[in-house]
C-alpha cells in the first residue's frame, strides 16, 4: 500500500454527524417545547375555553373575604397556580385544588411546600369537562351547610347570597341551602 492511498473512511464524515447532531437537537427542544406548551394550548381548544389566568391578589383577597367566620375543608375546581388553595390554607383551612393542567399541579405542590402549608394542602390533575354538569355534582353531593364560591364565572341557575370586587376580581357566594332547594323545586 502506497503512501499516497487513504485507508476508507468508516462511518459518517464529520460534517454529516454535525447534521444528524443538529437535527437531533432541533428535534428535542421541539418535543420539549411541545410538552412543556401543550397544557396551556390544549384548554384554549376546548369547546368551552378556558385557558390559565392566574387569579389577582384582589381576586384571592376577595375569596378569603367571602371565606371570613369559616373554617374547615375548601375545594378550588380549576386551581390554576394554587393561590387560593395556598392562601386559604395560611388561613387554616385544608384546602384542595383540582386543576387540568399537571405543570400548574406540580407547581402548586412545590409552592404549597415552598410556603410551609404542604400539610394542609393537596392538588389533584383532573379533567373537570369530563364529568357531569357541575351545577349538578355539587347539588347532588354537597352538604346543606357547604358554601361554594365562583370566581370570574357565575354559576348561571344559582343565585348568591353575596358578592365580593368588581369585575374580573369578582367573587360569588353561593349558600348549598338555596341551591339544594331550587334544585328540589325544579324536579318537581
Amino acid at each position: 500500500m502506497s503512501d499516497s492511498a487513504q485507508a476508507p473512511v468508516i462511518g459518517p464524515s464529520p460534517k454529516r454527524r454535525w447534521g444528524l447532531v443538529l437535527v437531533g437537537a432541533a428535534g428535542g427542544a421541539v418535543v420539549a417545547l411541545y410538552a412543556a406548551a401543550a397544557p396551556f394550548v390544549a384548554p384554549a381548544l376546548r369547546r368551552v375555553c378556558l385557558p390559565f389566568v392566574p387569579a389577582t391578589s384582589a381576586q384571592v383577597e376577595n375569596v378569603l373575604q367571602l371565606l371570613s367566620g369559616r373554617r374547615g375543608a375548601l375545594v378550588d375546581i380549576g386551581s390554576g397556580d394554587g393561590r387560593i388553595v395556598i392562601a386559604a390554607a395560611k388561613r387554616g383551612f385544608r384546602a384542595v385544588g383540582y386543576e387540568l393542567n399537571p405543570w400548574l399541579v406540580w407547581y402548586s405542590r412545590y409552592r404549597s411546600w415552598r410556603e410551609g402549608v404542604h400539610h394542609n394542602t393537596r392538588f389533584y390533575i383532573s379533567d373537570l369537562w369530563k364529568m357531569q354538569s357541575l351545577e349538578e355534582k355539587l347539588q347532588s353531593e354537597l352538604k346543606g351547610s357547604a358554601r361554594v364560591i365562583a370566581c370570574r364565572f357565575p354559576f348561571p341557575s344559582w343565585i348568591a347570597v353575596r358578592e365580593s370586587g368588581k369585575g374580573i376580581d369578582t367573587a360569588w357566594l353561593y349558600d348549598a341551602k338555596s341551591f339544594k332547594t331550587t334544585a328540589k323545586e325544579d324536579s318537581d
